[in-house]
């Protein structure tokens, strides 16, 4: 599998209550922090729903 950088760059403050309960379940916390996770298909859902707040870099 491959593994994903996946960076917060944009604040949460406008996005929607369930665009905030994605970010906290991939565990990003706030601007600049990143998680590294496994490419799987819950994985690439949940970044689907946020794309507008987060960068992917592929590991």
């Amino acid at each position: 599998m491959e593994i994903w950088k996946i960076t917060q760059v944009r604040s949460s403050n406008s996005a929607t209550k369930r665009q905030i309960a994605t970010l906290e379940a991939l565990g990003l916390r706030r601007i600049n922090h990143f998680v590294e996770k496994e490419a799987t298909p819950v994985i690439k859902g949940m970044v689907e729903k946020v794309h507008h707040l987060v960068k992917v870099e592929v590991k």
